[in-house]
């Protein structure tokens, strides 16, 4: 029986990643959080790279079931497969990742996704502007790239839904001011214990 949870935020840049995690990581006691880039090679050689990196991550958390410690992802590989759908990369990695999202729905965890987008998509524009804002060198990151990536994002929410029941998808909007989206992320994981 699960005694941890593990948390995977994902959506665009632009939508919040960052702050909803650094408020669950130290909201939610005994939790470490992960930051991921991926690989930064779009070639077909990367595919190779990111499958390796992603199944010893897998075997990693494995090791770290039922050890009373949540563990807490800024993106993972629904990135990878998402920036893939897209183009962004010169390989498809839909293969590796339905073999990853297998894995980790057999996990031993209290398992959360949570894609945060944004209703009114004008936001993108001021959000990206922001200082501070991590650049990918094969991603063109602007306003119609942020659309068709939450596009994308809400997708891959309903096709985990649908198929695994053992992870638990929450799709989170992100509008309105910080408390409000904190009420949300609180109403997800539950109140603080401990």
């Amino acid at each position: 029986m699960a005694d941890s949870k593990l948390i995977i935020v994902e959506g665009p840049q632009g939508t919040g990643k960052t702050t909803t995690t650094d408020f669950i990581r130290y909201y939610l006691p005994y939790t470490n959080l992960y930051r991921l880039y991926g690989t930064k090679d779009s070639s077909p050689t990367g595919l190779l790279k990111a499958e390796k990196m992603y199944q010893e991550l897998l075997n990693y958390i494995e090791t770290l079931q039922n050890c009373s410690i949540n563990l807490l992802f800024d993106r993972t590989f629904f990135t990878e497969e998402n920036y893939c759908r897209l183009g962004f990369k010169d390989y498809s990695f839909t293969e590796v990742y339905n073999t990853l999202v297998e894995r980790l729905n057999n996990l031993d965890f209290d398992i959360y996704y949570i894609t945060l987008y944004l209703e009114d998509t004008s936001l993108f524009e001021e959000r990206l502007k922001r200082e501070n804002k991590a650049t990918v060198k094969y991603a063109n990151f602007n306003i119609d790239s942020s659309i068709k990536q939450q596009e994308t994002y809400l997708q891959m929410a309903d096709e985990i839904e649908k198929k695994y029941k053992n992870i638990k998808v929450f799709r989170v909007s992100n509008d309105g001011t910080p408390e409000e989206l904190k009420s949300k992320i609180i109403e997800i994981i539950g109140e603080k214990k401990g």
